[in-house]
C-alpha cells in the first residue's frame, strides 16, 4: 500500500563470514592450533553466512523429525524421517569432519581446530549438532574394545554423510548416539534397571542381550548407541547397532519422539530394549568407567555449542545495533547500549578463549599429563559456567532488537529456546558443579594444572586476590558441597580472566577483570564500570 513504507529495518545479517569476522576465535585458533591452514575455516565461515544455509537452519526447527513406527505393511519399523533440510546440514558438518575425524587426522592439533568449526557451524543450527557431537565422543569409549573399535571407528570418522538404516558392512560411514538416563534415575545412572545377560558366555567385546528402557535416547536415527545397562558385576558399557549384520532390525522399540522447548530439528525419544543386541565394551561392571570418556568430550561440545550461541547472539544484536536508528542516533551509538554490547562481548571472548583452551588441552593430553589432567577438569568447568550463562546472554542480545528480537524470523527465539538445553545435557548444573568438587578433592594433579594455568595472571592484583580466596575455599571441600555452583563459577571465571589478561587486548581483560572478578558490575548484563573502552570491545566483537 502506498502508505506503508519500510524505514529504519536493519538488514538480514547474511552473506559474511563467519570466521574472517570473529578475531577473538581467530586469535585463539593461532594461539591453540598454531600452523593451522586458515583456507578450512575461511570456507566453513563462509559458507555458514550464506542465506540459502541460515534458511536451512530455519526449515529444519520448523519441520521437526517425525515417528513411523510401522510400515503399511504391519512391520515393525522405528524409524525416523526429517525435512531434506536436515540432511543438508548433516551433509555439511560431516563433511567439515566435525564427527569423528578427528580422531583419524595426522595434522597437528585435530581437536583444536575441531572445536573451531564446530563454534563456527553451530551457529547456524544447533540441533544436528548433537549427533555429531555424540559420534565424536563416541570414538574413544569405542576404541576401548578393538575388535569393536576396527569395525565401527573407521566408519564414524569417514567423511560422507550415510544416513541409511543399514548393516555396518554395507555403509560408506555411520553415526553414533547414546542411551544413558531410565525413569527412575535420571543423572543417577547407578539406579538403571536395564539388564543385560550373556548370549554366549560372556565378557569384553562378546553378545549380550538387553533388556529395559531409556526415558532419553539421544538422536535414535543413529547406526549404534552406546548404552548402560546392568550386569551380574554392576552398570555395563555396551554397543547396540540399530541393524544387525544380517540386515534384520535389532530390537529396538521406540515409543514416541521428546515434545522439547528447544533443539526442535532433533529428535530425541524413549527407546524399549526386548533381548535387544549389544556388545560389551570393557569388563563386566566397568560401564561409567568406560564412558566416562564420552562424557568428556560431550561436555566440550555443550561448552563450544553454548560459546556459539552467545556469539550468534551478540553478532545479531551488534549488527542490528549498527544499523537501527533511535532518537536520532544509531543504537551503537547510544552509551547505554554500548554498555550492554561490550558486556556481551567480553563474555563472548572469555568462552571463546576458554573452550579452545580446553581442545588445545585434549591435544596435549596423550603425551603430557598435566594436560590430561586439565582436560579433565576444564571439561567440567566449562561445561557448567558458559552453559549457564548462555542463557542469560541470549535474552539480553535479544532485547537489543527490540520487539523484533521476540518475532521467530529473527532468529533470537530459536537461539534462546536452544539456550537452557547445554546446561542440562551430560549432567545438569548441580551434577558438574558437584564433580568439580569430586574432581578437586579427588584428582590432585587437576587442580595442580588449573593453578598453573592461571599463575601467568597472578601479577593482576585482583586476580591474585580472588585466586587466595578460592584457595581458602577448597580447604574446607569436605564440607561445602552446597558451595560447588560458587566454586565452579569462581574456578571458571579466574580461568577466563587469567586467559584474557595472558592473550587478549588491554582494554578487554582490564573490563573483565573489573566486572566479573573485581565487583565493580552487578549482575546484569551492561553494568560494566566507568572507564571501559566500550566501543573498541565492541568493534572487536563485531561480525
Amino acid at each position: 500500500m502506498p502508505t506503508h513504507v519500510v524505514e529504519n529495518q536493519p538488514p538480514p545479517l547474511e552473506s559474511y563470514n563467519l570466521f574472517a569476522g570473529d578475531t577473538a576465535l581467530r586469535e585463539a585458533l593461532e594461539r591453540e592450533a598454531p600452523g593451522s591452514p586458515p583456507e578450512e575455516f575461511e570456507l566453513l565461515g563462509e559458507r555458514a553466512g550464506r542465506p540459502e544455509v541460515i534458511a536451512l537452519g530455519f526449515t529444519a526447527n520448523e519441520h521437526p523429525p517425525q515417528l513411523q513406527t510401522h510400515d503399511r505393511f504391519g512391520h515393525r519399523i522405528d524409524e525416523v524421517h526429517f525435512h531434506p533440510a536436515w540432511h543438508a546440514l548433516m551433509r555439511y558438518a560431516v563433511q567439515a569432519g566435525l564427527h569423528g575425524a578427528p580422531w583419524r587426522d595426522l595434522a597437528p592439533y585435530p581437536h583444536a581446530r575441531r572445536a573451531a568449526k564446530f563454534f563456527l557451524w553451530s551457529q547456524v543450527e544447533s540441533g544436528h549438532g548433537c549427533p555429531i557431537s555424540m559420534t565424536y565422543a563416541a570414538v574413544p569409549a569405542v576404541r576401548a574394545q578393538p575388535e569393536l573399535a576396527a569395525v565401527w571407528v573407521p566408519a564414524f570418522a569417514e567423511r560422507a554423510y550415510d544416513p541409511e538404516l543399514r548393516p555396518i558392512a554395507q555403509k560408506t560411514s555411520a553415526l553414533c548416539g547414546m542411551g544413558m538416563t531410565e525413569k527412575q534415575g535420571g543423572s543417577d545412572v547407578r539406579a538403571n534397571q536395564t539388564r543385560a545377560v550373556a548370549a554366549n558366555g560372556g565378557g569384553p567385546g562378546r553378545e549380550y542381550l538387553l533388556t529395559g528402557h531409556k526415558w532419553f535416547c539421544s538422536a535414535p536415527m543413529n547406526d549404534a548407541f552406546l548404552v548402560l545397562a546392568q550386569t551380574a558385576a554392576g552398570i555395563s558399557c555396551f554397543l547396540v547397532p540399530r541393524v544387525l549384520a544380517d540386515g534384520s532390525r535389532n530390537p529396538f522399540a521406540i515409543a514416541r519422539l521428546k515434545d522439547k522447548l528447544g533443539n526442535r530439528s532433533n529428535a530425541s525419544a524413549e527407546v524399549e530394549f526386548d533381548a535387544t543386541h549389544g556388545w560389551l565394551i570393557g569388563e563386566e561392571g566397568r560401564g561409567l568407567a568406560t564412558i566416562v570418556e564420552m562424557v568428556n568430550y560431550t561436555r566440550l561440545d555443550c561448552t563450544i555449542g553454548s560459546a556459539g550461541l552467545i556469539r550468534a547472539a551478540l553478532a545479531q544484536a551488534v549488527h542490528h545495533a549498527t544499523y537501527r536508528f533511535a532518537f536520532g542516533t544509531a543504537l551503537i551509538d547510544h552509551p547505554l547500549m554500548q554498555n550492554v554490547l561490550a558486556d556481551l562481548a567480553l563474555e563472548s571472548e572469555a568462552a571463546t578463549a576458554l573452550f579452545m583452551r580446553v581442545a588445545r588441552a585434549i591435544d596435549d593430553a596423550p603425551n603430557d599429563s598435566r594436560a590430561a589432567a586439565l582436560k579433565r577438569i576444564g571439561t567440567a568447568l566449562g561445561k557448567y559456567y558458559v552453559c549457564k550463562r548462555a542463557p542469560a546472554m541470549v535474552v539480553e542480545a535479544l532485547e537489543c532488537l527490540g520487539g523484533n528480537g521476540y518475532v521467530e524470523e529473527s532468529i533470537m527465539p530459536r537461539l534462546y529456546r536452544e539456550a537452557p538445553l547445554n546446561s542440562i545435557w551430560e549432567g545438569s548444573g548441580n551434577i558438574n558443579a558437584l564433580d568439580v568438587l569430586r574432581i578437586v578433592k579427588r584428582q590432585p594433579d587437576a587442580l595442580e594444572a588449573w593453578r598453573s594455568e592461571i599463575e601467568p595472571a597472578q601479577s593482576q592484583a585482583r586476580i591474585a586476590a580472588e585466586a587466595r580466596r578460592l584457595e581458602r575455599d577448597l580447604r574446607d571441600a569436605n564440607e561445602i558441597e552446597g558451595q560447588a555452583r560458587w566454586i565452579a563459577e569462581r574456578m571458571a571465571l579466574i580461568w577466563q580472566a587469567a586467559l584474557l589478561v595472558r592473550y587478549a587486548p588491554t582494554q578487554v581483560a582490564d573490563a573483565f577483570v573489573a566486572s566479573r572478578i573485581g565487583g565493580d558490575s552487578g549482575r546484569t548484563p551492561g553494568t560494566l564500570p566507568r572507564g571501559v573502552a566500550l566501543r573498541a570491545i565492541i568493534d572487536r566483537g563485531a561480525p
